[in-house]
């Protein structure tokens, strides 16, 4: 039999046995001023009935949260060693390149499109957009009608009223317009009175502002400009320079301050020519951005290679999270013969499996006979406690000088990234394994608590018995020791005689 010790209220313990051999001592000795604390004893026997579910419910309950912890630690690793795999599985890592010149004004970024090549680049002029400003515009307000602003082949209406025909008011139109085909206007108030400047936002020749009038006023009427494209040098008639956007005749009341311009340049002797100064696709894979301290008499070689830096931090990365994976998995299957303690997963089939496919991943060939290479062929060699270790000379050389190992290394296909990634993602998929163990284990700790639930109302209903057992018994001695002083007084105790002894005399 268990034997449970409970504290009384009076903060004297009660041992179960004890206090049940004391109560029938009560009873056999007839006395009922017993010191015994009835509460103690009931919640001792109690406790010695239940003490057996509790211990083994608890320790269910301890066992599963222990290993819910150690599942979910082992998920967050998996989890973070998948992400370290993501460029390296799917071949971005194998496909980026970098793009650099070597002057000024020149910018450029490559896709996995690119070819590893050099491209002699020289820059005639960059592109600008045009800017428009108005004559002086007389002080007071302008008549009525409408402005309709056009830019390559997209038009926006303002309607001009009371509550907008002034400079100001025309320039707050055009700028709130819902359908504003690419104009900001601003106004300029100079010495000599208003003036209303256009600005296309974006450049290039197409990108010219054209401006239609529909008034009676002469005032508004002379806002109307149409725009046009020359390629006469305007500081010298003779000679002939790339086309730029001109003010058509017949618009005198504007000025253009800036012309509005394609970018023109030569790649690998080839002419390009861009509305921006954001030339995509002139050489595949690439873009390049241009500023004015492009446009120089003398070309710049523009050098296209993979980017081997991004995908050297790509594969520390990944040999990093693997590490971590491996340090998590030591922990979880560990024992320790001196204090007798070991991980929460030691000889755990998901463990194991988990630990087995990764391993034969990671140390398997790619390819067969002597064109099979592996990790150690890149400088990355497996160690004793199953970590990985990189010789970055070897790896930096793999790198610059083997590509095509490298590349076979991690094809997207069967490499060790993508072959690892696809484990992984069997392993923590919906339904996967350590769901399926997180689901059981969350289950039983439900079950567990429920067990927990039926067990403190039966706990209770224990009490509840124990105590109106007890307080039956108690009335029970009452009586008893009512009837025992009765007894005596009419007959007398062991050396003196009773009242029916006396009256008997």
């Amino acid at each position: 039999m268990t034997t449970v010790a409970t504290t009384s209220t009076s903060g004297t313990t009660v041992d179960p046995n004890s206090a049940v051999q004391q109560a029938a001592q009560s009873i056999i000795s007839g006395s009922t001023n017993s010191t015994m604390d009835v509460n103690s004893l009931v919640s001792a026997l109690v406790n010695a009935k239940v003490v057996g579910q509790t211990d083994t419910l608890n320790n269910k309950k301890t066992a599963d949260n222990t290993q819910l912890t150690a599942v979910g630690s082992l998920k967050s690793v998996l989890s973070l060693l998948q992400s370290s795999l993501t460029n390296l599985s799917n071949g971005k890592a194998l496909g980026a390149f970098t793009a650099t010149a070597d002057g000024k004004g020149i910018t450029a970024t490559a896709d996995t499109t690119a070819v590893a090549d050099s491209y002699s680049v020289s820059v005639s002029n960059i592109a600008s957009s045009q800017s428009l400003t108005s004559g002086v515009i007389a002080a007071g307000a302008l008549g009525t009608g409408s402005i309709k602003l056009t830019v390559n082949g997209q038009s926006s209406t303002i309607n001009i009223d009371s509550s907008n025909n002034t400079p100001a008011g025309i320039a707050y139109a055009i700028n709130s317009a819902t359908d504003n085909p690419g104009v900001t206007a601003t106004v300029i108030n100079g010495s000599d009175g208003q003036h209303l400047v256009l600005r296309s936002t974006s450049t290039g020749l197409a990108n010219a502002i054209n401006v239609s009038v529909t008034s009676s006023d002469s005032a508004l009427n002379s806002l109307a400009a149409t725009s046009g494209t020359s390629t006469t040098d305007p500081n010298d008639p003779i000679k002939t320079v790339t086309p730029y956007t001109t003010i058509a005749t017949g618009a005198s009341n504007w000025t253009q301050t800036s012309s509005g311009q394609d970018s023109h340049l030569t790649i690998a002797g080839t002419p390009v020519t861009s509305a921006s100064n954001t030339v995509k696709e002139a050489i595949s894979g690439v873009s390049m951005t241009l500023t004015a301290d492009s446009v120089t008499s003398s070309p710049q070689t523009l050098t296209v290679s993979q980017d081997t830096a991004n995908l050297k931090t790509a594969i520390n990365s990944f040999v990093t999270a693997y590490n971590n994976f491996i340090t998590t998995a030591a922990s979880l299957t560990s024992y320790d013969s001196t204090s007798s303690t070991q991980g929460a997963l030691l000889g755990d089939s998901i463990m194991n499996t988990i630990k087995n496919t990764i391993a034969g991943t990671i140390s398997k060939a790619i390819g067969t006979g002597l064109s099979a290479v592996k990790l150690a062929s890149i400088g990355i060699t497996l160690q004793p406690d199953g970590s990985l270790s990189t010789n970055g000379d070897t790896l930096s050389a793999a790198l610059t000088s083997n590509s095509g190992t490298v590349a076979k290394l991690f094809n997207s296909t069967d490499g060790v990234a993508a072959s690892l990634n696809n484990s992984l993602t069997s392993f923590l998929a919906t339904g996967g394994i350590i769901d399926t163990r997180t689901t059981a284990l969350n289950n039983d700790l439900s079950s567990i608590a429920d067990q927990q639930t039926q067990l403190t109302a039966y706990k209770q209903q224990l009490t509840t018995d124990y105590n109106a057992q007890f307080t039956a018994l108690n009335t029970l001695m009452s009586s008893m020791s009512t009837q025992s002083s009765y007894l005596t007084a009419l007959f007398g105790g062991t050396n003196s005689a009773g009242a029916r002894a006396t009256n008997a005399k």
